[in-house]
């Protein structure tokens, strides 16, 4: 059966709204859960409402599709497509208040991308796109940047924050941060979601998890970030994103660094 990209990019538009919102209104009683890997991995009640509330959604209205999920209300499919969510991506800023966070969900038909949303519920803006058709900031198209020297490029740097990518990501941040313009750390999907909005110039993710950056590569590539990794195709261990003038520079220093 044929599949409607721009409904099923509507449903997890409407879902990952609907997530952010129930995001705002609870921030102020939620609460902490045990951390998982390691001390600095945490969750709360609301990643696991949010998580509820997307997945109980897509299985209703998308019976036949596996969902893989961040917080383990996965499911298994027949369709041979699989909606991969992260409920709250950046769930340490979203505690602690000190930076944003973001609702993704992405669909994939077995290995490839086929929709993206990143919702920013604190700024209101939906990051969106469908393979082969452009990426959206709201109703708005998205474009990489235009690719500034190295030496005056923004970059964002995203990584894990367990002990040993701590240690590779400072690594990586020696080399980098007298290279480049500056840096920011961002959740990794608002990483890759910035360089489709020309925002940034161009980023880095250490050791992600797929549910981090499944929806953000999407929308990168659709604004026409180049993305790799170690060899021509990103991993979770290696995602580098930069605007096509900027890839040969920042590409060569971050795989010699990492």
């Amino acid at each position: 059966m044929d599949l409607d990209l721009q409904a099923a990019r509507d449903l997890a538009t409407t879902l990952a709204v609907r997530a952010g919102r129930l995001q705002v209104e609870r921030r102020d009683t939620l609460r902490v859960g045990a951390p998982k890997a390691h001390a600095n991995d945490v969750v709360s009640d609301v990643d696991i409402a949010s998580e509820r509330l997307i997945v109980d959604a897509i299985v209703a209205d998308r019976p036949d599709d596996a969902v893989q999920a961040e917080e383990g209300h996965g499911r298994p499919g027949s369709s041979g497509r699989t909606w991969i969510v992260d409920p709250l991506d950046g769930t340490r800023n979203y505690i602690s208040r000190t930076g944003p966070w973001s609702v993704c969900i992405a669909l994939y038909d077995g290995d490839r991308p086929l929709v993206a949303v990143v919702h920013d519920p604190a700024a209101g803006e939906t990051f969106s796109a469908v393979d082969g058709g452009g990426a959206l900031l709201n109703d708005r198209p998205l474009a990489a940047s235009a690719g500034p020297p190295l030496a005056e490029a923004l970059v964002g740097v995203s990584f894990q924050p367990g002990p040993a990518t701590k240690a590779r990501a400072g690594r990586l941040i020696q080399e980098l941060l007298p290279a480049v313009g500056d840096i920011r750390r961002l959740p990794a999907a608002l990483n890759l979601a910035y360089q489709a909005a020309g925002r940034l110039d161009g980023g880095v993710a250490l050791d992600t998890k797929l549910w981090d950056i499944a929806a953000g590569a999407l929308i990168a590539r659709e604004a026409g970030v180049t993305l790799g990794g170690h060899g021509p195709d990103f991993t979770t261990e290696l995602t580098i994103g930069a605007a096509p003038p900027l890839w040969p520079d920042l590409s060569s220093l971050v795989r010699a660094a990492s």
